[in-house]
């Protein structure tokens, strides 16, 4: 296997494992909604403080000295600007209608 092969396949298994949290995430953040009466603000609200803390574990892990080996160096303040414009892109993010959505023009 060559540099670029290995590369696009690492690349390629972290958009998978990114996809998979996503779905997770939005799945347990839809449950919360459906079990009780939970404004979304709120959940929205927990999800923020639930992410702030999973940063300050991993950010503990990887201190000053880094312990995993996967290079991450925790810089708190542009961790937090990108964050920051993740959620910013996210709330303007429209979605591209599908086929599906487009009116019907005529017949086949």
């Amino acid at each position: 296997m060559t540099f670029h092969q290995h590369e696009r396949s690492r690349a390629e298994a972290e958009m998978r494992a990114r996809s998979a949290l996503e779905r997770a995430l939005t799945l347990a953040f839809w449950d919360a909604l459906e079990r009780g009466p939970l404004p979304p603000m709120a959940a929205l609200e927990a999800a923020a403080r639930t992410v702030g803390a999973l940063y300050r574990q991993i950010a503990s892990l990887h201190g000053p000295a880094p312990r995993c080996g996967c290079g991450w160096q925790p810089e708190p303040d542009e961790d937090l600007i990108r964050l920051e414009a993740m959620l910013a892109a996210a709330l303007v993010e429209r979605t591209r209608p599908g086929l599906a959505d487009l009116p019907v023009q005529g017949r086949a």
